[in-house]
């Protein structure tokens, strides 16, 4: 049992606990899969809501005394919302990995009414059945080691440099579309990348007649969210969901709580309410705005800018789509790219000195 206890080196934890950790992962990316990405991502935001209400009850009222501060909160939101059981990493990326497998191995699941490409599908839950349940594991695992290989190397190098968790996100997703034989980008049609014109004008897919099962009914251009693209409405809602998040970490102290919010509320897109937007990455941005705004210049200036950092954050959100989610089969967060790059720049705004500290990482 001692050799057991013997630190990984770059993966940071003793052989034991992070055997425990890739156990519960297996099982954790399987759920994803078993109950589909969304939901999981859901449970997320109910989770890390519960640990940051704990939270901000301790501190507030010294309640739990018992317990010593934060630690209960931190167990909650770290453990377990963002740990093997709903950690977006492990549950939601391995539920994306179950729709980029079913969609090449099943295509014939697909709804008739679905439009887009099976692989994209992430409000689908797969019940029991055992290789999709298998692929989600893998993805669960493989979640587990880029992200504490990812804060290895980020230890080693002593300097912030992004939230792991999201970057994992977006690497998982990619490493999907590679194993199961999707192109990484896809090919664009119209004028280029950044083009969504051919879905405005209902173009179809190019292979949608005559073509593989896969393609039927798809349109030529994927847009994330068919009621959240247009450049105006990104940055208004950008606007909007950066000064909420920003003021609740004003008045809680809590960063993540107005993420948790925004996780929760697409259990409304979940169940098929129409027009419901995506914001967690927009909430999440616009708290770290606040939390490296108000030390130099106050509370009111420290809203502002949350509004600034969660508008900056739904643009590169629409950016990293267009480039990455609407031309290929599967689900690639804009979300995870959006949190990830915005927590690149803000990291380098912290070493350089322009911002007094890096947010959350």
């Amino acid at each position: 049992m001692n050799e057991l206890l013997l630190q990984i080196p770059i993966i940071g934890m003793e052989v034991e606990p992070f055997l425990l950790l890739l156990i519960t992962a297996l099982a954790g990316g399987a759920f994803g899969a078993a109950i589909g990405a969304l939901p999981a991502f859901i449970f997320t935001g109910f989770v890390v809501f519960l640990g940051e209400g704990i939270g901000i009850l301790q501190r507030q009222i010294g309640a739990l005394e018992v317990i010593p501060a934060g630690e209960l909160a931190a167990g909650i939101t770290g453990v377990i919302g963002f740990g093997a059981i709903t950690g977006p990493h492990i549950a939601f990326a391995g539920g994306v990995a179950a729709s980029a497998y079913a969609g090449k191995k099943y295509p014939d699941m697909n709804p008739a009414d679905a439009g887009y490409h099976f692989g994209k599908d992430i409000t689908y839950a797969f019940g029991t059945k055992p290789d999709i349940l298998a692929v989600g594991a893998v993805f669960g695992v493989i979640g587990v080691l880029i992200n504490r290989v990812a804060g290895g190397l980020i230890a080693i190098a002593g300097v912030p440099v992004t939230d792991t968790i999201a970057l994992t996100v977006v690497l998982s997703a990619f490493l999907a579309r590679v194993a199961f034989g999707y192109p990484l980008v896809g090919n664009p049609f119209g004028d280029g990348l950044l083009d969504m014109s051919p879905f405005e004008r209902d173009e179809p897919h190019p292979k949608a007649d005559g073509g593989a099962a896969e393609h039927a009914g798809r349109p030529a251009t994927e847009p994330w969210l068919p009621h959240q693209y247009k450049w105006s409405g990104v940055t208004a809602i950008g606007l909007v969901g950066g000064i909420l998040g920003g003021y609740i970490w004003i008045q809680t102290g809590s960063i993540f709580l107005g993420y948790a919010i925004s996780a929760i509320s697409l259990l409304f897109l979940q169940l098929g309410v129409e027009k419901i937007p995506v914001t967690h990455h927009i909430t999440l941005i616009g708290a770290v705005g606040a939390v490296v705004v108000d030390p130099i210049a106050g509370s009111v200036v420290a809203l502002l800018a949350a509004g600034v950092f969660g508008a900056v954050s739904g643009l590169i959100g629409e950016v990293t789509q267009r480039m990455f989610y609407a031309h290929s089969g599967t689900h690639v967060d804009p979300p995870a790219m959006a949190i990830a790059i915005a927590m690149v720049l803000v990291a380098i705004l912290s070493i350089i000195g322009v911002l007094p500290n890096a947010g959350y990482i």
